[in-house]
């Protein structure tokens, strides 16, 4: 599998809706997972989305979530952009867009199998990078 660049959009509640919405326009499939199902009990946030991914006919990847608690929504920095894929140059990528910035989460493995990281580049621009396991 190759490597995909891909908006990701956070949402302060609402990303189930806005998601559904682009898909009634963009068509495609739409699949969504709740923090709920990823062992979240709290109730004000088991229902919310933890992740959202959106696959269009036309080849477009949109990825969204809710915001958790604690997390600040600002209009207009919500917008992060995903580097996903099984290529292990995603962690050079990722290593690269670190330098300068702030690693807000490293690169590791995580809950669903995959190794992900998070960061802030020296301009300020929101990065996540999700390797997955070669299929």
């Amino acid at each position: 599998m190759a490597s995909r660049l891909n908006p990701y959009v956070n949402y302060p509640g609402t990303a189930r809706e806005a998601m559904e919405f682009y898909q009634s326009i963009l068509g495609g499939e739409l699949n969504v997972n709740t923090f709920g199902e990823y062992g979240q009990t709290d109730a004000s946030i088991a229902d919310k989305v933890m992740h959202a991914q959106l696959e269009t006919p036309a080849g477009y990847t949109i990825m969204a979530s809710d915001l958790a608690p604690g997390m600040d929504y600002q209009p207009g920095t919500n917008i992060t952009i995903s580097l996903s894929g099984d290529e292990p140059t995603l962690r050079g990528y990722f290593e690269g867009l670190a330098e300068g910035g702030k690693i807000t989460m490293p690169l590791e493995k995580q809950m669903w199998g995959d190794e992900f990281g998070a960061l802030t580049d020296k301009y300020g621009v929101n990065w996540m990078v999700n390797i997955g396991q070669p299929r």
